[in-house]
C-alpha cells in the first residue's frame, strides 16, 4: 500500500513497516537535555543490623507493630535524589567519580489480628559510588529569567538524573524481644544519567497539529447491562494432561502406524530404535484401531506367543 504524501498529515504515531515518510519540511534548532553517559545500579536489600552494605539495610525493619497477622503488599515507591558529589579524575578529562545520596520511600500494607488493614511507612537512605562516569561540564554559562518573578537565575547545564523501578520481593513478620516487626526484602533498579542542556539541529515537520476532535468521554453504563454482555467465565482451571493418542491421523481417520505410533505410545518390549514400534496389535486391526474389540481378547495371547518365539 503506497502512501499519498499529499494527504499525509504529520502527527505523533508509530512508524510501521511501510513507513516511508515524506521529506522534512525544515531544519530547526531545539534546546534539549542530551544524555552523555548512563549506568545501572541494581540492588537486592534485606534487613540487617549495623552499617548498611550492598545487600543489607537497617531501615528495612518497621517499628514495633500491634498484633499483625499477615503482610499484604508494598506500594507507592518513590525515589528522591538528596545530593550529588562530583570528584574529577586525574588525567581523565571530563570523567568524574560520582557519589549519589538518595532516598527510597514506600508503604507496606498488612492486616492485624482484628482484620483491620494497616500500613507502615519506610524511608531507605542509600549512598552509591560510581567510580568512572563521563560527566563533562557545560562550556557555556547559562542564565535565564523566569516569569512571573522576573529574576535572573543561573542554570546548571550539567544534570545528574536518576530513574527507578522498585519492587518489594518479600515481607516477613518477625518476633523479637516480645515485639513483632515487618521486614521487607527490597529489589530495585536505578538508571543514573548525566545530561547537558544543548542545542541540536534536527529535521522537523513543523508544529504538532492541533487536535480537531473534542476529548472523548467515557459514558456511564449500567453495570447489569455490562455484566449481561460479558462472556461466561470458566468455572474450572485448565488441566495439564498428556494426550492419550498421537495427533497425526491418516486420510481414512485411522492413526498412522509408522509416523505416530512412536515410543511414547509403545511398550518398551516392542519398541525398536531403527524401526519404531513393532507391536501391531491384533491381526484384525493391524494395530491401527485403538478401539478394536478384538484387541483386548487377543493382546495377551499375541504378546505371550511373541515372548515364546524370542526364547
Amino acid at each position: 500500500m503506497s502512501i499519498n504524501f499529499k494527504k499525509f498529515v504529520p502527527r505523533p504515531g508509530l512508524v510501521n513497516k511501510q513507513g516511508l515518510l515524506p521529506d522534512p519540511s525544515e531544519l530547526v534548532c531545539i534546546e534539549v537535555p542530551k544524555i552523555f553517559d548512563q549506568c545501572l545500579i541494581k540492588r537486592c536489600l534485606v534487613y540487617g543490623k549495623g552499617a548498611d552494605t550492598d545487600t543489607t539495610d537497617r531501615e528495612l525493619r518497621s517499628d514495633p507493630l500491634d498484633n499483625p497477622k499477615r503482610y499484604i503488599r508494598s506500594r507507592d515507591f518513590t525515589v528522591t535524589l538528596v545530593s550529588v558529589d562530583k570528584i574529577p579524575i586525574r588525567k581523565k578529562p571530563n570523567f568524574k567519580k560520582i557519589i549519589l545520596h538518595y532516598m527510597i520511600s514506600f508503604y507496606a500494607d498488612y492486616i492485624d489480628c482484628d482484620g483491620v488493614n494497616k500500613c507502615e511507612f519506610y524511608e531507605i537512605n542509600r549512598t552509591d559510588v560510581i567510580g568512572k562516569f563521563y560527566c563533562p561540564d557545560s562550556i557555556a554559562q547559562i542564565s535565564a529569567c523566569y516569569v512571573p518573578d522576573n529574576q535572573s537565575k543561573d542554570v546548571d547545564g550539567n544534570i545528574i538524573k536518576i530513574e527507578m523501578v522498585a519492587e518489594a520481593l518479600d515481607g516477613r513478620l518477625v518476633q523479637e524481644n516480645d515485639c513483632c516487626f515487618l521486614d521487607i526484602t527490597l529489589g530495585y533498579y536505578i538508571v543514573v544519567k548525566c545530561e547537558l542542556i544543548v542545542q541540536l539541529l534536527v529535521p522537523a515537520y513543523g508544529y504538532c497539529p492541533v487536535p480537531d476532535k473534542p476529548c472523548e468521554e467515557e459514558p456511564e453504563e449500567n453495570p447489569c447491562r455490562r455484566f449481561n454482555r460479558a462472556p461466561i467465565p470458566k468455572f474450572y482451571p485448565d488441566q495439564h494432561l498428556k494426550p492419550l493418542f498421537p495427533d497425526c491421523c491418516c486420510d481414512d481417520d485411522s492413526y498412522c502406524n509408522d509416523e505416530c505410533y512412536d515410543e511414547e505410545y509403545c511398550d518398551d518390549d516392542y519398541y525398536d530404535e531403527d524401526f519404531g514400534c513393532q507391536d501391531f496389535g491384533c491381526q484384525e486391526c493391524g494395530g491401527q484401531d485403538f478401539g478394536c474389540s478384538q484387541c483386548e481378547e487377543n493382546d495377551l495371547e499375541i504378546r505371550y506367543s511373541n515372548d515364546e518365539d524370542e526364547m
